[in-house]
């Protein structure tokens, strides 16, 4: 109920716009993927998806971020039910590897939200993604993965305010994307 609400506020406060643009919200187990400029994003994407959809969708955060302070802990553990992941001093150990955590999620039958520019990008456009999206792609080749853009988001919260300022944001879900066999990792991330 408690994310319910979360959602509700969220929508309210943005004036949330959301768009399936060559697809549909589906319950199958999916991989959002999104430009990255605010705290907001993930609550957004996830606020954009149907309830049902919502309750087995995860987004992927920062454990150096979400996992600090009782209030951001509590959000991330108790509402949204966040994977943290760390973003530095990334090591290849299989259960701290971001790859591994996320394969792990996906084997229980989460959906997952990630923001494969790996920070928040407080310019227009959108930053080089990092290759875990196409890691990730080349292990689980099953899942769709879905591309959003979100748009104003990084006005509404900008980098390093704390309280939100009501302006339209929105949410673009667009068509699934596979990866081709022989496909290189810079071809597949451009």
């Amino acid at each position: 109920m408690i994310a319910d609400i979360f959602c509700f506020i969220a929508k309210l406060l943005s004036g949330l716009t959301i768009r399936w643009s060559g697809c549909k919200p589906d319950d199958k187990q999916r991989v959002y993927f999104a430009n990255h400029t605010s705290h907001m994003d993930f609550v957004m994407i996830w606020a954009a998806l149907p309830k049902e959809i919502r309750k087995k969708t995860q987004p992927i955060a920062a454990k150096d971020y979400w996992g600090c302070g009782r209030f951001r802990k509590y959000i991330a553990n108790k509402i949204i039910h966040a994977v943290l992941i760390k973003r530095n001093q990334i090591v290849c150990r299989h259960s701290e590897n971001p790859i591994n955590i996320m394969c792990e999620a996906l084997d229980k039958g989460s959906s997952l939200i990630i923001f494969p520019e790996g920070t928040r990008n407080t310019h227009e456009t959108i930053k080089n993604f990092q290759s875990g999206l196409y890691h990730l792609c080349k292990r689980r080749k099953d899942i769709e993965y879905i591309p959003v853009y979100l748009e104003n988001l990084s006005r509404i919260l900008p980098k390093g305010e704390f309280l939100p300022i009501p302006i339209l944001g929105s949410v673009t879900f667009g068509a699934p994307l596979t990866i081709n066999n022989n496909e290189l990792k810079a071809d597949f991330l451009n």
